[in-house]
């Protein structure tokens, strides 16, 4: 074999291995996880990260809720009364929320706590507001396609912070620093992820925080994402 072809596979198998995670427990511990997509998605955008923790033992509640038809509260508010329909009481219940369905989850814990509340984790959630929505909330189109949950998203306070409530569980926060968008960037002040600037991840009383080389857009599919995330579910800590 050429010097070439055995430098190719030796590459394969480090990318194997750092996706593949061996199968833990969970399914003998029954654990659920809630999955909340972000602003004008879909639980599809978030298949790839669901169908890992599933294939881990998981029982996942990917849920799709209308995230450009109303403010935050009241989304909170419908995806409560979705999972009173859904989850075990007697299983512990973590969450995974990317970008405002951190936020949207943040809300339901801060409402509707369940007594079964397990561990937290925020991808690329804009704890402290986004500035391209600054940028863009007094622009009509802005509004008409992503609703009154968009203009929520501005790091002015709108009493967004009293809905979201102080973080006391576990939470682990994942930010990116890679960005496919230069014009979004150019507004966002230090590293950023094209939509959300590390900073702006932060959030006090979180366990853990760590920042992976990817864009906002496609932070859910992204390998190193998706096997953090596991890890702090599982171990409550990122891996490094």
């Amino acid at each position: 074999m050429s010097p070439l072809r055995i430098l190719s596979a030796l590459l394969l198998l480090a990318k194997l291995a750092v996706f593949s995670v061996p199968l833990a427990v969970a399914d003998e511990r029954n654990e659920q996880v809630v999955v909340l997509h972000g602003l004008a998605r879909s639980s599809s955008h978030m298949a790839a990260l669901s169908n890992y923790l599933e294939d881990r033992g998981y029982t996942v509640f990917n849920i799709d809720y209308p995230s450009t038809r109303h403010g935050m509260e009241k989304l909170a508010a419908m995806v409560a009364d979705e999972l009173r329909k859904k989850v075990r009481p007697d299983q512990p219940l973590h969450f995974v929320g990317y970008s405002m369905g951190g936020l949207v989850t943040r809300a339901v814990l801060n409402r509707y706590r369940p007594d079964n509340l397990g561990r937290v984790v925020q991808l690329a959630s804009p704890n402290k507001g986004s500035e391209v929505a600054d940028l863009l909330r007094g622009n009509w189109l802005y509004a008409e396609v992503f609703g009154p949950a968009g203009t929520e998203l501005a790091t002015r306070d709108n009493g967004i912070a009293e809905l979201l409530g102080s973080v006391d569980y576990e939470l682990g926060v994942i930010a990116g620093n890679f960005t496919i968008d230069p014009v979004s960037s150019a507004v966002i002040p230090g590293p950023d992820d094209g939509k959300v600037s590390v900073e702006s991840t932060k959030v006090q009383g979180m366990r853990d925080h760590i920042i992976v080389n990817a864009s906002h857009t496609f932070f859910p599919q992204n390998e190193r994402v998706i096997v953090q995330t596991y890890n702090f579910l599982r171990f409550g800590a990122f891996s490094r």
